[in-house]
């Protein structure tokens, strides 16, 4: 049951959805499927279950599915925000031309999210981790005509596959320095030594990356180029909600690395305050919310990262209660343009009165974001503050800087809370009523009422909420603990929440609903472009040079970096070892190498292409006549074959040819190319006599002759060896030859055609 609901129920439908028609029926169904999944998890949380697929059992490389407190928390939440979002999407775009394609890949997201939050060690978290930025890239870019959808999905693949190269670093330095990539092993381990501290800073950073936390946070908002469903998506329950995750599974396991904690309290704590200014600056509501996203992602990642038992429980509570209460926002805003066709806060007037319903959810919504009571962030909003004011643990500094983090952006929190609601939903002076065109309907306004609804009854059953975040939280760690109450009484964090409302109440009113000039110079955004336009630039000019159109060139590149590699190494090597160097076995292996020699010389110093084909064919025959020589015929023979062949494609491209080479490039003299090939000649014979020199084990020859007969029912045991031992290696290089058999052939109908339209012509 474990990947049927979760994974593969949600692939399945992500097929359906792409037949004929099917979209709408499939999202509905896909709705229901993930609906079924949040029942599923919640039930199943107390029986757990795992699932394992191992690929490379000697590196301890497997794919291990687990369903704890944690994970069942969290696929309730991937799960029941994806099925409203999904039913949303059916009223928000059911005729749009892309839509199935967007059911499709809501679907795949939605199981790779799945996947994630139920993955039990980091290679598994890495595969769905990996999963989800391709198919996050897909559904930002689902626009393609538009050229800002198209930057920012690549913005947001580059940063986060980024992310995931540091991640991968961390899983294999993790994996050398324990043994293991397990969550609940590596959370019983000392974690002691450098490499351990160096792994779990490179999937910090990882984790940074994904959850959009400084200096990695510009590219979400550039998301909201996508349509509101995939923006509530990514926003609420999934993409951004990675990091956390993975911050949230490793953080009992390195919560001793100061320099973790450090980076988590400072990286949370300036994404808080960045995204709060930056959200009360935004005049499209989706942008505020996006970078009101940001700012309430750094508080996530202060309170699961800090290492804190109570601290994590705190985070794992407000992580739930963001997610449900923005997915409300970004679906009301979404209905709200949906009915008016704008979300500008400047042009919009008397929407409140025009849209009753989906303005007094959004307020309900935005008041939780804010923190005010009975909601549910309000609650959350409590227990966070009771727990960094707490500070007797040994850590006090971390806990004194994040606390300061979280009261002023707590304060911004409340400020662009009313911005919001006052830019959506108010009566402006001067400005005309707002006009609904489109009213909405159920399928757009039930997603708005449920988590609505969630708001309101978790924050007043608080107790059985604050229950069910202890199990999550204590699967993370065992010494998690602490409760969730609706009513705290007048203590200091509830002192400390009343200056915040009313700070933030005041600068939310005082914020000009036209900001002025942007005074910023400089910006993550700015700073990505400006590298990533660096080395464009820089790559096409390299490649100027590098991919400048001559072979020569590329051959003497690649034979001088042959001689560099391997003649050096190779050269050392046989002064080392032991053994007598046999020249030859005869006069006439001299004489064939002498030949030999002379045919390569005669091919390099003549300037005909006939006389150099035949030259360099003589080579080949002479090496078959040495092949010859040692006792090898077939394999003379089959040197044999191959120099014919060799020589008649030869000669059919030749006669297409001038008749004598180039003169000799004035940037690359014959000198320089005679200096190249004595290297790679000197380098090549040195390999090949070091190689033949270091042989410790005795020859398989032997093994092969003995073998040959009774199992291969064979006498030539070079035929054995091709058909029965090695039979695998001779198809691919059956398959090789056919391939370039066919190249070659369309290269010489390529140049019939050519020379038969310049003939015409």
């Amino acid at each position: 049951m474990v990947p049927f609901l979760a994974l593969l129920l949600p692939l399945a439908l992500a097929l359906t959805a792409l037949l004929p028609r099917c979209s709408v029926v499939s999202a509905r169904i896909g709705s229901v499927a993930l609906a079924a999944s949040v029942v599923w998890a919640l039930v199943s949380a107390s029986d757990g279950g795992h699932w394992r697929w191992v690929w490379l059992d000697e590196l301890g490389l497997e794919i291990h599915l687990a369903l704890d407190g944690f994970g069942s928390v969290m696929v309730a939440l991937v799960g029941g925000i994806g099925a409203l979002i999904l039913w949303y999407s059916t009223e928000y775009f059911p005729e749009h031309r892309s839509y199935s394609r967007f059911v499709a890949l809501f679907l795949v997201f939605a199981a790779a999210m799945s996947g994630l939050v139920l993955s039990a060690d980091l290679f598994s978290m890495f595969v769905f981790w990996e999963l989800t930025s391709v198919t996050s890239f897909l559904l930002i870019g689902m626009n393609d005509e538009s050229a800002s959808a198209r930057n920012a999905a690549l913005r947001a693949l580059l940063v986060t596959g980024a992310g995931g190269l540091f991640l991968l670093t961390g899983v294999a330095l993790f994996q050398i320095a324990e043994g293991t990539t397990s969550f609940a092993a590596l959370a019983e381990s000392e974690g002691a030594g450098a490499m351990f501290a160096v792994a779990a800073m490179f999937a910090l950073v990882g984790a940074l990356t994904k959850s959009a936390q400084f200096p990695f946070h510009f590219w979400l908002p550039g998301a909201m180029s996508a349509p509101t469903p995939v923006s509530a998506y990514l926003h609420s329950a999934t993409m951004v909600k990675a990091g956390i995750v993975l911050m949230a599974r490793l953080s009992p396991a390195v919560d001793h690395v100061d320099a973790w904690r450090w980076t988590v309290v400072v990286a949370g704590g300036v994404t808080m305050l960045i995204g709060g200014a930056r959200a009360l600056r935004q005049t499209d509501a989706k942008l505020l919310l996006a970078h009101s996203t940001v700012s309430q992602l750094g508080l996530l990642t202060v309170l699961v990262g800090i290492g804190h038992p109570l601290a994590l429980y705190a985070g794992v509570a407000h992580l739930v209660a963001h997610a449900v209460f923005k997915a409300g926002l970004f679906l009301a805003v979404g209905a709200v343009d949906h009915a008016i066709g704008t979300r500008d806060i400047r042009e919009l007037s008397g929407v409140g009165r025009a849209m009753p319903v989906v303005a007094v959810l959004s307020i309900v919504a935005a008041a939780s974001m804010a923190g005010v009571p009975p909601f549910l962030g309000f609650v959350t909003k409590e227990k966070v503050l009771a727990v960094l004011l707490e500070t007797g643990d040994g850590r006090s500094a971390e806990m004194i800087v994040a606390l300061g983090f979280v009261v002023v952006g707590s304060v911004l929190s409340v400020a662009y809370s009313v911005r919001l609601v006052h830019g959506l939903f108010a009566v402006k002076p001067g400005r005309p009523m707002s006009e609904v065109h489109h009213a909405p309907g159920f399928g757009l306004s039930f997603p708005v009422v449920a988590t609505g609804a969630v708001t309101v009854v978790a924050g007043f059953l608080a107790g059985w909420w604050g229950d069910l975040m202890k199990t999550a939280a204590r699967s993370l760690d065992d010494e998690a603990k602490g409760k969730l109450v609706l009513w705290p009484g007048f203590n200091l964090p509830l002192a400390v929440s009343l200056v915040v409302l009313l700070a933030g109440l005041m600068i939310g009113r005082r914020t000009p609903e036209t900001p002025g000039p942007h005074r910023w110079r400089l910006s993550g955004e700015a700073a990505f472009q400006w590298t990533y336009d660096g080395m464009l630039r820089g790559s096409i000019a390299v490649t100027r040079y590098t991919q400048s159109g001559s072979l020569v060139a590329y051959m003497v590149v690649v034979i001088a970096a042959l001689a560099v590699a391997v003649g050096g190494p190779a050269i050392g090597l046989i002064g080392d070892v032991e053994g007598d160097v046999v020249f030859a076995d005869s006069a006439v292996q001299v004489l064939l190498v002498a030949l030999a020699s002379v045919f390569a010389v005669a091919a390099v110093v003549t300037n005909g292409r006939l006389a150099a084909a035949l030259l360099a064919g003589g080579v080949g025959f002479s090496s078959a006549a040495l092949f010859a020589t040692f006792g090898a015929p077939d394999l003379a023979l089959t040197q044999l074959l191959v120099e014919c062949l060799a020589i008649v494609v030869i000669l059919m491209l030749v006669r297409r040819l001038p008749t004598r080479f180039d003169e000799d490039r004035a940037w690359l003299p014959r000198t320089v190319r005679i200096v190249v090939s004595l290297a790679v000649g000197v380098a090549v014979a040195g390999f090949a006599l070091a190689t033949s020199l270091s042989r410790t084990a005795p020859s398989v020859g032997e093994e092969y002759l003995v073998r040959s007969a009774p199992e291969g029912a064979g006498n030539n045991v070079v035929n054995v060896i091709l058909v029965d031992f090695r039979g695998t290696d001779t198809l691919g290089e059956m398959t090789v030859l056919i391939v370039a058999g066919l190249g070659i052939a369309n290269l010489l109908v390529h140049a019939r055609r050519r020379h038969a339209r310049k003939v015409e012509a």
